[in-house]
């Protein structure tokens, strides 16, 4: 089993950044893929980016690609979201989440994932 807690996340202006980071506790975090989602009020929740077990791949929506980066520390099981060029359309609370089966590519899919955080809102303003 996984434990997701992630923290990092708060109000920044238009332009700004903010790093995301989820700790996680349970033997099975080195194996897992892992994903970052996000959910904005009234809408359904939408993939960000994923990188696999090995770090050696990442997703991300096209909405986020070339802001963000996403990545992951095994030795101190912790998974981070490094946004940049922030923008109002980013706000939205955050979830990181975990994929036990693993595998080569990491899914953009949210049934994929086995594990969840609580969230941490993040809010992009002028």
């Amino acid at each position: 089993q996984v434990q997701l807690v992630e923290s990092g996340g708060g109000l920044v202006q238009i332009g700004g950044s903010l790093r995301l980071s989820c700790a996680a506790s349970g033997r099975t975090f080195s194996r897992s893929s892992m994903g970052w989602f996000r959910q904005a009020p009234g809408k359904e929740p939408e993939f960000v980016a994923a990188i696999s077990w090995s770090g050696g791949t990442t997703y991300y929506a096209d909405s986020v690609k070339g802001r963000f980066a996403i990545s992951r520390d095994k030795g101190k099981s912790m998974l981070y979201l490094q946004m940049n060029s922030l923008k109002p359309e980013d706000t939205a609370v955050y979830y990181c989440a975990a994929d036990r089966t693993g595998g080569l590519a990491p899914s953009v899919l949210t049934p994929s994932y086995d594990y969840w955080g609580q969230g941490t809102q993040v809010t992009v303003s002028s």
